[in-house]
């Protein structure tokens, strides 16, 4: 099993789905299939070695009477993992989930813990009814990658001014509170709100556990 992959980033396409090209000396290139994500933030490594974390499948071909392989790479094994919950909702192909991730799994996640459908139907191909179906069939099971989504989602360099997060100076605990309410099925501008309310009332050296007791306490 091929699950990681360094080479020398020779190029990246803009096509729906981009490829990577990485070249091993001057005999071997392969073709790396990327989620749209991750393409411009890798295009400034042109021409110098990259790793990437990989998933390799079969794409079937002439209504399935022959099989290509193809290797798909991400930045870190933990976005591997998100694409391979991502893809099990049904009617999500490998393809499918590659266009639709324009946006990182972080981001993603919290759309889902915050059971966000609209948000989610931004995403390209991601209709009202697959919305739905992907908050339906993930919840529960993408409530491990709530933590960085909320850590993403707070840095204020991922949002343009006037988004619903915006707060540079909001503690670490407090980021983690948010994370902790989103993980219990709490939207995401309500745990926001509530865990702003619970800072007002909690020392200033609070941690996470009594942020969210001050939450439940009122």
């Amino acid at each position: 099993m091929l699950t990681r992959l360094t080479g020398l980033l020779e190029s990246v396409s803009e096509d729906a789905v981009p490829v990577a090209t990485l070249t091993h000396g001057s005999d071997m290139a392969l073709e790396v299939l990327i989620p749209a994500y991750l393409a411009p933030a890798i295009e400034q490594h042109i021409d110098a070695p990259v790793t990437f974390y990989t998933r390799v499948y079969l794409e079937a071909q002439g209504q399935g009477t022959s099989f290509i392989p193809r290797v798909i790479g991400f930045g870190s094994p933990t976005e591997r993992s998100f694409f391979e919950v991502f893809t099990s909702v049904k009617g999500v192909g490998t393809r499918k989930a590659l266009r639709a991730l324009v946006e990182p799994p972080s981001t993603i996640a919290a759309y889902i813990v915050g059971k966000d459908a609209r948000a989610l139907t931004k995403l390209p191909e991601i209709g009202k009814r697959t919305a739905e179906t992907m908050i339906a069939e993930l919840t529960g099971k993408i409530d491990k990658f709530a933590g960085d989504a909320i850590l993403e989602a707070t840095n204020p360099r991922r949002h343009p001014p006037g988004s619903s997060i915006e707060h540079s100076d909001m503690p670490r605990a407090a980021m983690e509170a948010i994370a902790a309410l989103m993980a219990l099925g709490e939207q995401r501008a309500s745990a926001e709100q509530k865990v702003q309310v619970a800072l007002t009332k909690a020392p200033a050296d609070a941690d996470v556990d009594v942020l969210v007791q001050t939450v439940f306490a009122g």
